[in-house]
């Protein structure tokens, strides 16, 4: 299956539209339904990230707030790491191998992927401040300046996805998941949470 970097980010932006006036959903199938998962996430963040830090908020609320952040971001990350496993399996079915030597990327296919589903929603809810009626032109001259800058990232994001994808599965990059082994969610591994466990066994 050749994945085709402009679906991609016409997904993503269906869906920012598509989740804003109704649940999350995920209809898709196979590597389509994980990119719409991982997406979710960054939805998901987006929102509980504006409660964090809304002045007119209880202390109660911000907690709660901070931890579906915490709990959503380390779903991302699992996300984007499963999207980088499914390209390692289309290229093993695909018996494409690159040469010893080939360069890797800086970043993952998975990690761009991610950077292009916060770059929809940050163009989604800048466009949003364009229909505001209760603001200076000055205001929307801004958000329009900001929304041109993100628009040049979201193509120039685009190209290199589209240029990375094609060298690896041409076999000359290499591709690699790598493991985000966040440690602050693992009782195992976060100092606070083992000591405090030591604690009341003790």
């Amino acid at each position: 299956m050749k994945i085709h970097v402009q679906k991609i980010t016409d997904l993503q932006r269906q869906l920012v539209e598509r989740w804003h006036v109704q649940p999350i959903d995920h209809p898709q199938e196979g590597f389509w339904r994980l990119v719409s998962e991982e997406h979710s996430f960054n939805f998901l963040l987006w929102h509980e990230e504006d409660i964090a830090r809304s002045p007119d908020v209880g202390d109660k609320r911000i907690a709660a707030a901070k931890r579906a952040i915490d709990g959503y971001n380390q779903q991302r990350n699992d996300w984007i790491e499963q999207i980088d496993d499914a390209i390692t399996q289309q290229l093993v079915e695909n018996n494409i191998s690159s040469t010893e030597n080939a360069p890797l990327n800086t970043e993952t296919p998975g990690s761009v992927i991610d950077r292009l589903s916060i770059l929809s929603l940050r163009i989604y809810h800048l466009e949003e401040q364009t229909q505001r009626e209760d603001v200076s032109t000055e205001h929307i001259g801004s958000v329009e300046h900001k929304i041109a800058v993100a628009l040049v990232q979201l193509d120039d994001l685009t190209l290199s996805l589209t240029q990375l994808l094609d060298d690896i599965f041409g076999g000359r990059k290499r591709h690699r998941t790598y493991r985000q082994m966040k440690m602050y969610n693992d009782p195992a591994l976060n100092p606070y949470l083992y000591k405090m466990a030591q604690r009341r066994a003790g």
